[in-house]
């Protein structure tokens, strides 16, 4: 039988469909989300909560005149099926295929990238003023979810268009969830809102009685409506976004079409920005991703049928688990560690350390900058914050880094896991610029294990140090190796020499170490004798041993899996200079000066030549070009 989605090409192909259809089409959208993520992992609850709000979106609007702006892009899936992507839905997230988030240069229909958390109102009101200055006449809708609204920026914008006055509209996807269970004020506003929907009718009820009062019923409404107020704050618990300057309309259903469509239509007729509050079920149509949302949030490939998760091939525990359970163990003997994260205990393996030690564990929300901050204060007076946050998030909290840590010279932990290539979320995710905005802040010590064993006694070494310290560590698995029981403290700045050659100095930080060594056999076998060095430190640096390198093999090939510019690389070239060792030839390996593309971890390391296949083959081109004796 044919479907109604074959005929889905545009959402120009929604204007005709009548309620029953699209309530048709809201299941076969539901029935391609679940078996394509289920094959190439992706973000499933999210997409499946919002089926209907992005029909009643593109039945009500003309995109991309119109112009939707989605915030982070984990629930645009569904909008990039109605915008002439169906037929290439499958390549979701593969390489040289459809992008898990929107993107400018995939679709005229994706207004604004998105990736990170809480801009989609900022960059909205962005577009509509553009769109006052030159005259234009379109709609701009902000589709933002309750979780993002933990972060700052989202506030910052609601207030400056509200006092602007602009035309916009923003939908309020309140599902009660974001990645974790939400956190802090807002969420508990908002769900004293869901209690008292009854607001906006009585309301209208009472405006009518009124003015239905002969002779002075609309001087009377005129007085009660000066008085408002009183009315407002009477009928719910605060209202929060009409005195931000917004028409508001809800809470309302967000699965039920009719209701969507007649909302829709009224906040296109209403001049100034007006918020849809707009509650629905993250995971909906999916038993198992409404029972655990927060598990199908972000999902690798799974079974249909079951909801279990596809098993990893890899055996060894992930760095993530490595990490949440030492710091476990190093707080059963230092009551001084706390633990912090930014909407995301799963993600960071930190959930079983806020079990253990609930009042020592404080999820922030989606606010990184705020967490910094927060853990500045807590280790000025003599705790031991641990922040665990993923590299592409710490990326917003920079500022906080420089001016309230380190300028203070705080011993605050910074834990920043999916360091490095991270796969298929994208230059969104990726977590390879962390060397290079951070080695060049004062006072900061900067490290990254070879293996999970080592990230152990990074973690402790961290502990037992009076200065910022940031720890980077790469998404998945470990190599495997045994961990210790009892952890050693490392010297700051001390590297590690792992093989001795006397034509060329191979120094390798964190995650390159292990391919680094499977490189130098590689090299061996062609008659080049590597020395392979752990580096460890990329702040400080072994001066000591680089110039001994220098002195033996006078080639130095450093190689990380951060942007070569201003990476660690950058900092062994700049050292070598400061210390006058002109006659040194230098190359480093790492990823270029570009956003790197969406595919698997695999496959973009060997495609960037940072496997032990590509660092060999660019260390002999580099000999046989340069000569490997000095």
């Amino acid at each position: 039988m044919s479907k109604l989605l074959d005929n889905i090409n545009g959402p120009q192909d929604l204007k005709h469909f009548s309620l029953a259809q699209l309530e048709k089409l809201a299941e076969e959208i539901r029935e391609l989300l679940i078996h394509t993520v289920s094959t190439t992992g992706g973000h499933l609850a999210p997409n499946l909560g919002v089926v209907e709000l992005t029909l009643a979106l593109h039945k009500m609007y003309d995109s991309p005149k119109d112009k939707f702006i989605w915030d982070v892009g984990h629930q645009a899936y569904v909008h990039k099926i109605l915008t002439g992507r169906r037929a290439d839905f499958s390549t979701l997230r593969t390489v040289n295929g459809i992008s898990g988030f929107p993107k400018r240069s995939e679709s005229q229909h994706d207004a604004f990238g998105a990736g990170h958390s809480s801009t989609s109102i900022s960059s909205a009101l962005g577009i509509a003023l553009a769109r006052d200055i030159s005259g234009e006449n379109y709609n701009v809708v902000a589709v933002i979810g309750d979780g993002s609204l933990t972060g700052g920026e989202a506030y910052e914008a609601l207030n400056h268009a509200g006092h602007l006055g602009v035309n916009l509209t923003v939908i309020l996807n309140d599902n009660e969830m974001s990645i974790a269970k939400n956190v802090g004020a807002i969420s508990e506003y908002l769900a004293k809102m869901r209690t008292a929907p009854t607001y906006s009718k009585v309301k209208r009820d009472i405006d009518f009685l009124l003015r239905s009062i002969p002779a002075i019923g609309e001087k009377v409404a005129r007085t009660v409506d000066r008085l408002k107020g009183s009315l407002k704050y009477l009928l719910v618990p605060g209202i929060l976004f009409e005195e931000l300057g917004f028409t508001y309309f809800g809470p309302i259903d967000g699965h039920n079409i009719p209701s969507l469509l007649d909302v829709l239509d009224k906040a296109k007729s209403i001049k100034g920005p007006v918020l849809i509050h707009m509650v629905t079920h993250k995971g909906k149509g999916y038993l198992p991703a409404e029972c655990n949302p927060d598990k199908f949030h972000g999902v690798g490939p799974f079974c249909v049928e079951t909801g279990e998760i596809t098993a990893s091939s890899g055996v060894a525990p992930s760095y993530t688990q490595v990490f949440g359970n030492t710091l476990i163990k190093l707080a059963e003997h230092n009551p001084d560690i706390v633990a912090i994260t930014a909407a995301m205990p799963d993600g960071t393996g930190l959930k079983n350390f806020s079990v253990k030690y609930p009042k020592r564990f404080f999820d922030v929300g989606i606010a990184e900058q705020h967490a910094v901050t927060m853990a500045a204060g807590l280790a000025s007076q003599g705790k031991r914050p641990v922040i665990a946050i993923y590299s592409t998030f710490m990326q917003r909290a920079y500022d906080q880094i420089l001016h309230d840590v380190c300028l203070q010279n705080l011993p605050v932990i910074l834990a920043l896991d999916r360091a490095g290539i991270v796969g298929e979320d994208g230059p969104t995710h990726h977590g390879v610029f962390d060397y290079s905005f951070l080695r060049h802040i004062p006072n900061i010590i900067i490290m990254a294990p070879k293996d999970e064993n080592e990230l152990q006694n990074m973690l402790y070494t961290a502990t037992e140090l009076d200065a910022p310290v940031a720890i980077r560590y790469p998404r998945g698995c470990g190599l495997g190796v045994n961990l210790q029981t009892e952890f050693t403290k490392l010297e700051p700045g001390k590297s590690e020499l792992l093989s001795s050659g006397k034509d060329i100095a191979l120094l390798a930080v964190g995650a390159m170490v292990a391919p680094c060594e499977k490189a130098a056999e590689l090299l061996a076998s062609k008659g080049i004798a590597v020395s392979v060095v752990n580096s460890r430190f990329i702040k400080p640096l072994d001066g000591q041993l680089i110039r001994q390198m220098a002195r033996d093999t006078g080639v130095i090939v450093t190689v990380e899996d951060n942007v070569i510019t201003g990476g660690f690389g950058s900092a062994v070239l700049e050292y070598i200079n400061s210390q006058n060792l002109n006659w040194v030839k230098v190359l480093r390996l790492g990823l270029p000066d570009a956003f790197i593309e969406h595919g698997s971890r695999s496959y973009l390391l060997d495609k960037y030549s940072l496997n032990a296949q590509g660092i060999a083959a660019s260390i002999e081109t580099f000999v046989r070009q340069f000569g490997a004796h000095k």
